[in-house]
C-alpha cells in the first residue's frame, strides 16, 4: 500500500517573526517583552497538544532563544519522554537579548552571515544546547543552510543526520510580493527530500564521495503548480499558509485537504513512498491574528490539519516521524541516483494545468504539459557548483541554484514580439506554415521501464491549410545519464505522402534572477566525425549549421556548465545560435524530416564544463 511520511515540526521561537511588533502595540522595539515570551511559548504548548491528541509525534527544534527559557526546555524534556518527541536544534530564532548583545546585529539568517561568524554561531548554539541536555542533537534547520555550513556541522557535530535545507522556489517572487524586501534567494531546490552534495546544498549528491552526511529535507510543503507560478508563501500544506493566500471561505479551507492529498498521491510515482511537512513556529498563531484572520480561524485551522493527518494515520495511509528517524528511513529506502518525481496537477484555480518535475544528483527539470511537453524550468545540477553566499563572498543573499531554463524570470514561451524566451521544445512546418508544440495543451502518463521515467503525452493535432496531423511525444529520463530524450512520432497524416520538417530547440541562458548575465564567456559549438566549429559569443546574432551533426552543445563558464543535444532523426541537421543584446540567449537544435509513422529522437544532455 501506497504510504506517506510526515513530518511535524515545532519549534518554540520566542521571538516569533513579525510577532513583537503586534504584541507591543506600537510601543519601542523589545525583544524581551515578557508579554512576547508568554504568548509565545502558550502557542508552542497548543501546537504541540494538536498534535499530541491526533496520537503525532514531533520534532521540536529548540531555538537558541529557547535555550535560555527554563520552561521551554524542561517542556521539551517532558514531551520526549512522554510522547517520543524529538528534541533538535534549528538556526532560525537566533533573535534574542543575549545574542544581539553578543553578535551586534539585526541579521538572523544564519546563511547571510560570514564563514568565520557562521562557525562561532553554531558552536554557541550547540553548546548552549548540550549544556541545556546533555546531548547534542541530530536534527538542526534554516530557511536555508549553504554547503560550507552544513559541511562544518556534520564534521564538529557528527551526531546531525537529519536538516531542513532550502525553502521551495523562495526566490524573486516571494521578494516581490513582500514589497521588495525579504531578502531570500534560494530557487532551484529540491522539493523532496534528498541527500545535498558537499559541494551544493541544492543539488543532491551522486554518490558517497559527494555525500554531506546529512538528510535534508524542505521547509515546508508546497504545491508544486501555484507556487511555481506565484509567490509559494501563500500555498503549502502548512494551514497558516492558505489562510494568508486566503484559499477558504466560511471558516473551511478544503484546498489544505486537496494539496495534503495530492502529495500522498505522488507515492505512485516513487515506489510507494510519498513525503509532507509542517515546520511551525508560535509566531504563525498570534493571539491579535494574522492575515486577517482572527486567532480563533489560525487555532481552528491548525487542528484541523492535524486531525487530517491523524485520521490518514489511522487509516493507515500515514506514518509520522521524527526528522532523525526520516533520516534512517530515506537512507535505507533511496538510492544516490534514483529520482524524486511529481506528476502534479492544478487543484486551486480549477484549470486542467498539469506540469511533472523531475529531480537527481544531475538536474532538477519541469515538463509543462500546457505547453505540449515543454521544458520550462533547468537546473544543470551536474556541474555541481560552488556557490559560498553570505557576507564576504559574491553572493551576500542570492543562494539561488542557477538556471539553463526558466519560463518565470526568462520569458518561456509566451514572449514579447522580439527576442525569445527560454524552453525547450520543437516546431513543426509545413507549406510556409509553423506551429510550435509550446502552443498544443496536452496531458501525460507516468511509467517507469527498468530505471528509465516515462512520460507519454497524448497525441496533439497540428493543423496547416491542407495538411492534418497527429503527433505523440514521449520525454523520458534515463537514470544516472544525466541527459534527456525526447521522441517524436507521427502517428497519422491526412496524406500519408506528406514530409513535415521538425525543428527540435532549445533556448537557454544562465542566472538566478530576472536580470540578464554577461555571455561574453559562453562558446556554441558543433561537432562532426571528430571536427568541430565554434562560435564564441558576440551579441551579432550569428548562426552556424552542420549537416548530419553528431553534437551540438554550449559551454557556460560562470556556471561551469556544458549543455548538449544529439539526435537520431532523418536528415537531421543540427544548429547553434547566438542571440543579441535585446534577447541575450543562445540556441541548441536540429532539424530534420518526418513522414507517417516516423520518428525524430533527441537527448538533451549536461556535463560540467572543464
Amino acid at each position: 500500500m501506497d504510504q506517506m511520511v510526515l513530518n511535524i515540526i515545532h519549534r518554540p521561537e520566542m521571538v516569533p517573526e513579525y510577532a513583537e511588533k503586534i504584541t507591543g502595540h506600537g510601543q519601542k522595539e523589545d525583544i524581551g517583552r515578557r508579554a512576547l515570551l508568554t504568548e509565545s511559548l502558550d502557542i508552542f504548548k497548543l501546537q504541540q497538544e494538536c498534535a499530541h491528541k491526533n496520537g503525532l509525534k514531533t520534532t521540536i527544534q529548540m531555538t537558541y532563544a529557547s535555550l535560555f527559557n527554563e520552561e521551554a526546555v524542561a517542556l521539551a524534556k517532558a514531551h520526549h519522554e512522554e510522547y517520543g518527541d524529538e528534541i533538535g536544534l534549528t538556526l532560525l530564532g537566533l533573535p534574542c537579548e543575549e545574542f544581539r548583545k553578543k553578535y551586534k546585529t539585526k541579521d538572523f539568517c544564519i546563511w547571510m552571515f560570514s564563514l568565520e561568524d557562521k562557525k562561532a554561531i553554531v558552536r554557541d548554539v550547540f553548546e548552549k544546547f548540550y549544556r541545556c541536555f546533555g546531548f547534542y542533537p541530530e536534527s538542526t534547520g534554516s530557511y536555508y543552510m549553504d554547503a560550507e555550513l552544513t559541511n562544518y556541522i556534520k564534521e564538529t557535530y557528527p551526531s546531525v543526520k537529519c536538516a531542513v535545507a532550502t525553502c521551495w522556489e523562495e526566490g524573486p517572487k516571494a521578494y516581490h510580493t513582500c514589497n521588495n524586501s525579504w531578502y531570500t534567494f534560494m530557487d532551484g531546490g529540491p522539493w523532496a527530500p534528498w541527500i545535498p552534495s558537499k559541494q551544493n546544498t541544492h543539488a543532491p549528491a551522486a554518490d558517497d564521495s559527494e555525500d554531506s552526511g546529512i538528510v535534508a529535507i524542505p521547509h515546508l510543503s508546497r504545491d508544486l503548480i501555484a507556487c511555481y507560478d506565484g509567490n509559494g508563501s501563500n500555498f503549502g500544506t502548512h494551514p497558516q499558509n492558505v489562510l494568508r493566500g486566503m484559499i477558504y471561505q466560511d471558516g473551511e479551507y478544503p484546498y489544505l485537504y486537496n494539496l495534503i492529498d495530492q502529495f500522498a498521491y505522488q507515492a505512485k510515482f516513487n515506489k510507494g513512498y510519498a513525503y509532507n511537512m509542517m515546520f511551525v513556529g508560535p509566531g504563525w498563531m498570534n493571539k491579535m491574528g494574522r492575515w486577517e484572520a482572527p486567532f480563533e480561524l489560525l487555532k481552528k485551522s491548525y487542528e484541523d490539519g492535524c486531525a487530517y493527518y491523524g485520521q490518514m494515520k489511522k487509516e493507515g495511509k500515514l506514518v509520522d516521524m521524527t526528522m532523525s528517524e526520516f533520516a534512517d528511513y530515506y537512507r535505507e529506502k533511496k538510492t544516490y541516483t534514483e529520482p524524486e518525481c511529481a506528476l502534479w496537477r492544478d487543484i486551486l484555480y480549477g484549470s486542467k494545468k498539469q506540469v511533472f518535475w523531475y529531480c537527481d544528483p544531475y538536474m532538477r527539470a519541469c515538463v509543462n504539459m500546457d505547453q505540449g511537453g515543454a521544458i520550462v524550468d533547468l537546473r544543470p545540477y551536474a556541474a555541481k557548483l560552488s556557490r559560498p553566499v553570505g557576507i564576504g563572498t559574491s553572493h551576500i543573499q542570492d543562494a539561488s541554484y542557477p538556471f539553463l531554463i526558466q519560463e518565470k524570470y526568462r520569458a518561456g514561451y509566451f514572449t514579447h514580439y522580439a527576442g525569445e524566451g527560454t524552453v525547450r521544445s520543437a516546431k513543426l512546418c509545413y507549406g510556409g506554415e509553423e506551429v510550435d508544440l509550446c502552443l498544443c495543451r496536452t496531458k501525460a502518463v507516468f511509467s517507469r521501464e527498468g530505471k528509465e521515467r516515462r512520460l507519454t503525452l497524448e497525441p496533439v493535432e497540428i493543423e496547416f491549410a491542407d495538411l492534418t496531423m497527429k503527433l505523440q511525444t514521449v520525454v523520458a529520463f534515463p537514470e544516472g545519464e544525466s541527459r534527456i530524450r525526447i521522441t517524436r512520432t507521427v502517428l497519422e497524416m491526412s496524406r500519408p505522402e506528406a514530409e513535415v520538417e521538425i525543428r527540435e530547440y532549445m533556448v537557454g541562458c544562465y542566472g538566478t534572477t530576472e536580470y540578464t548575465e554577461d555571455m561574453s564567456s559562453l562558446t556554441l559549438s558543433l561537432e562532426k566525425d571528430g571536427d568541430s566549429q565554434e562560435l564564441a559569443y558576440e551579441y551579432k546574432c550569428r548562426e552556424l549549421s552542420l549537416p548530419g551533426a553528431d553534437r551540438v552543445a554550449c559551454v557556460v563558464p560562470p556556471i561551469e556548465t556544458k549543455v548538449s543535444m544529439t539526435c537520431e532523426g532523418r536528415d537531421k541537421e543540427g544548429y547553434v545560435r547566438e542571440g543579441y543584446a535585446f534577447s541575450p540567449m543562445f540556441t541548441l537544435g536540429y532539424t530534420g524530416r518526418l513522414k507517417e509513422k516516423e520518428a525524430f529522437t533527441t537527448w538533451l544532455k549536461l556535463e560540467k564544463a572543464d
